[in-house]
């Protein structure tokens, strides 16, 4: 009878032993469902700096992609954006506007086909995948905003905000040369043709055929 009870001791320790597994995994509340990236946010009075990465590719620039809010009541704008107290980003507004504002109680997404985008000439200056650059956002009214961002190559989710959504300009084609002076040119012959005609000019003259010959008598 006592090794009975033992046995039944034992199960009881091993099953309470997985019931915590067990609720892990279940529910909507469950732990692996509440898995955050592994993103930089900051707040300095009324600016936020949210979700920020500094996403690279194999060959070509680097970008920086974060969420701008702006708590405040007035719009501010981005002046500019340093990593590592040497790396200047290249700072586009949407469109191809110069400047980056935020508006008053509202936000920005930098990096993304259409939004705002800051670049790094990796030619210039190596980042590493891996690595955590300090980044400093500095804004008109607030001033510089500080955090570290992680390096990561842009592929999986944050492909679509990492340097390949950067937009490309075409080289315009050259305009073709009018087709009149070379029609014109082509066929002398014609030209000719149509001057001489012009020049030409009547073969005969019309003259009188007869004249009077009587006298009016009274």
């Amino acid at each position: 009878m006592v090794r009975s009870f033992r046995r039944g001791a034992y199960a009881a320790v091993f099953a309470l032993s997985l019931a915590p597994l067990a609720a892990c995994a279940a529910g909507k509340d469950a732990a692996t469902s509440q898995v955050h990236p592994d993103s930089a946010s900051v707040t300095v009075g009324v600016i936020k700096v949210q979700n920020a990465y500094v996403l690279t590719q194999t060959d070509g620039p680097a970008a920086v992609s974060a969420r701008l809010f702006n708590n405040g009541t007035t719009a501010q704008t981005l002046q500019s954006l340093k990593l590592g107290g040497s790396i200047t980003a290249q700072l586009a507004g949407a469109g191809g506007a110069k400047g980056i504002t935020v508006p008053a109680q509202g936000s920005v997404l930098l990096g993304g086909k259409g939004n705002p985008s800051a670049t790094v000439d990796t030619t210039k200056e190596s980042l590493q995948d891996g690595d955590v650059q300090t980044a400093v956002f500095t804004f008109s009214t607030t001033g510089a905003v500080s955090l570290p961002l992680n390096v990561t190559p842009a592929t999986g989710f944050p492909e679509p905000y990492g340097p390949s959504s950067l937009p490309t300009t075409a080289s315009p084609s050259p305009s073709p040369s009018p087709s009149a002076s070379t029609s014109t040119s082509a066929n002398p012959s014609a030209s000719a043709s149509s001057s001489a005609s012009a020049s030409s000019t009547p073969t005969g003259t019309a003259t009188p055929t007869g004249t009077g010959t009587g006298t009016a008598t009274p």
